[in-house]
């Protein structure tokens, strides 16, 4: 007597579901972008003009770097929907989950950071805080931060300790920062870098692209960055 075909061989009867083509979605605006690409340049200018104690373009650097830290603070909240911390920061857990699947091909379903992403950002962000906070009251033999003289002698020297091993912390952040692009690429096939340049990725049809804040108020935001970092710096 033929014994029926287990559960787990029978072909589905039902239709075949149909294959959701692939668009060129916009995932990233313009001032996240910049922002992006502007800080990698500053820190390699901020780790140059330190090692040849070009002091005055160092501090310059760092104000830059701390009032684009204020706009990205503030743009996580108001900004496009894949530059907000509610939409990127998930639970822990999720991130985990995801890193154990690096390794397996799977077709691209991220509209903006994935659940380790965002958590790498939060951990860059508060690196770079520290990193340019702590400048502000650190001292040296021939230059001081301008809020040095706010605090006493063994605390900023303490902060300017700080200010040193914070740096080497955002290194390792950005070597596995760029470690992650590339195992990505390697394992996943999806081109994480290409997407922060042209603001686009090819995502399912299905996916609902992002709404993404004005440009001006991105300016405007930026503005007032701006003139916070002036203020504290010229009222030290």
């Amino acid at each position: 007597m033929a014994q029926s075909r287990s559960p787990a061989l029978r072909r589905p009867t039902g239709p075949p579901q149909p294959r959701v083509p692939n668009l060129l979605m916009r995932v990233w605006d313009a001032p996240t972008r910049l922002f992006h690409w502007a800080i990698v340049l500053l820190m390699a200018f901020s780790y140059v003009s330190a090692l040849r104690e070009w002091n005055q373009l160092h501090f310059l650097s760092g104000y830059t770097v701390l009032t684009l830290l204020l706009f990205r603070l503030a743009w996580g909240f108001v900004g496009s929907d894949t530059s907000r911390f509610r939409q990127f920061l998930r639970s822990p857990l999720a991130g985990l989950r995801h890193l154990a699947a690096v390794g397996q091909r799977e077709p691209d379903t991220e509209i903006g950071h994935n659940a380790a992403g965002g958590w790498w950002v939060l951990a860059m962000l508060a690196a770079l805080l520290i990193e340019a906070g702590t400048g502000l009251f650190s001292n040296g033999s021939d230059v001081k931060g301008p809020l040095a003289h706010r605090v006493g002698k063994a605390a900023s020297d303490w902060l300017s300790s700080l200010h040193s091993v914070s740096f080497y912390v955002l290194l390792a952040l950005v070597v596995i920062h760029i470690l992650a692009i590339i195992a990505y690429a390697a394992f996943k096939r999806q081109d994480l870098v290409r997407a922060m340049v042209t603001g686009r990725k090819r995502l399912p049809a299905n996916l609902r692209q992002p709404h993404f804040a004005s440009p001006l108020l991105a300016a405007g935001i930026l503005a007032a960055a701006a003139g916070a970092v002036w203020v504290l710096v010229s009222l030290a």
